[in-house]
C-alpha cells in the first residue's frame, strides 16, 4: 500500500468523510493564520515615543522600555506575546487577556514593549517614582486592551511554560497581583536607597519585585519561547541568587527611557555610540573564562 493518496477526496473511497472533513479544517486554520498574521504582524512595528524626563528621575505616567541585560550581554526587551486565542474582533480589533509576555532581541520602543508606569495609591501622574514605592506596568495602545503585567503565586497547574516556575502574564484588570516596585540592585545598598528618586541612566540597573510574592522579573536565557515574532526568551517571577545572596544579572532590569539631546534615540544607545564603555577589571585575574563586564551598559564580554 503506498503512503499517499492516490485519489482525490471526492472520490468515496475508504475513509473519505472524514478526509473531507480534515481539508476544511485546514483550510479554516490557513485563513485563520493569515488573518492572525495580517493583524499582528504590523502590531510590532507601531512605533511608541518613549518618554523624555529632564531631571534624570522616574515618574508616574511615563513611557518606558524594560531592557535585561543577562548572562550572554545582549539587550532583551519585555514584550508582548499574543497567539491567536488573544485575538478579538468585537467591539474592535485587539488582544484580550489574559495574555502572555516574552523577552526579544528587538529593543525598537513599539506597542508590543512600550508600557506605562502607573499608580496604584492614588500617587498624581507626573509624580517621582521612588524605591519600594508600589506601582503597575500598562500597556500603551487602545489596540492592547490597556492590560496590566500580573503574577500569583505558583501552582501547579498555574505557571511557566518552560520553566515551571512563577507566571508573569498581562490581564484587564488591575488589583494587587498587578502591582510591583523598584529595589536597588545591590543588597548592601539597598536600604539606603529606599525611598529615594528611582533615577534614569542606563548604567543604573534595578530589580524588579512582584508585592505580593516578593519574587524578581527575571528572564529565562535557557528556554526559548517560539512566537509569532521569532525565538524569544520565557520571563518568569523568580529571584535567582548568587553566592553573595545578591540577584543574578537576569534580575538585573534597565528602565530605559528616551534621550533628550537626541531625537527617538535611547538612551542606552548614546551612552554605546559615544565610546563611553569602560570595562570593569576580572575579580580574579588569573581565570581566563572570567567575564568583563562594562560599568556604563553593563555589557560583558570575554577577553
Amino acid at each position: 500500500m503506498p503512503d499517499f493518496k492516490t485519489y482525490r477526496t471526492n472520490v468515496k473511497i475508504g475513509n473519505w468523510n472524514e478526509e473531507q472533513h480534515l481539508e476544511e479544517v485546514w483550510g479554516q486554520m490557513r485563513l485563520l493564520t493569515y488573518r492572525f498574521v495580517g493583524v499582528l504582524a504590523p502590531f510590532s512595528h507601531l512605533l511608541v515615543e518613549l518618554s523624555v524626563t529632564t531631571d534624570g528621575a522616574l515618574h508616574f505616567g511615563d513611557v518606558v522600555m524594560l531592557l535585561n541585560v543577562g548572562d550572554t550581554g545582549e539587550c532583551s526587551a519585555l514584550g508582548i506575546n499574543a497567539y491567536i486565542d488573544h485575538m478579538t474582533k468585537i467591539p474592535s480589533p485587539g488582544i484580550k487577556g489574559p495574555c502572555g509576555v516574552s523577552a526579544g532581541r528587538s529593543i525598537q520602543p513599539c506597542v508590543r514593549t512600550a508600557f506605562i508606569i502607573t499608580s496604584v495609591d492614588g500617587t498624581p501622574e507626573g509624580a517621582t517614582l521612588h524605591y519600594e514605592q508600589s506601582f503597575a506596568l500598562k500597556t500603551t495602545s487602545d489596540f492592547t486592551g490597556g492590560m496590566y503585567l500580573t503574577s500569583d503565586v505558583q501552582t501547579f497547574r498555574k505557571c511557566a511554560l518552560r520553566s515551571r516556575l512563577q507566571e508573569v502574564n498581562l490581564d484587564e484588570r488591575e488589583c494587587f497581583l498587578s502591582w510591583w516596585k523598584l529595589v536597588h540592585f545591590d543588597p548592601q545598598e539597598r536600604l539606603e536607597h529606599e525611598g529615594l528618586p528611582v533615577p534614569v541612566s542606563a548604567n543604573v540597573n534595578v530589580v524588579v519585585l512582584h508585592c505580593k510574592t516578593n519574587q524578581a522579573l527575571a528572564v529565562m536565557e535557557h528556554f526559548v519561547l517560539g512566537t509569532t515574532y521569532g525565538n524569544e526568551y520565557e520571563v518568569t517571577a523568580h529571584t535567582f541568587l548568587d553566592t553573595h545572596r545578591a540577584e543574578k544579572s537576569n534580575n538585573h532590569w534597565i528602565l530605559c527611557t528616551a534621550d533628550p539631546d537626541a531625537e527617538g534615540l535611547l538612551l542606552l544607545n548614546r551612552l554605546k555610540s559615544e565610546g563611553n564603555c569602560v570595562s570593569l577589571p576580572r575579580e580574579n585575574p588569573d581565570d581566563p573564562t572570567e567575564y568583563i563586564r562594562c560599568s556604563v551598559c553593563n555589557y560583558r564580554e570575554d577577553r
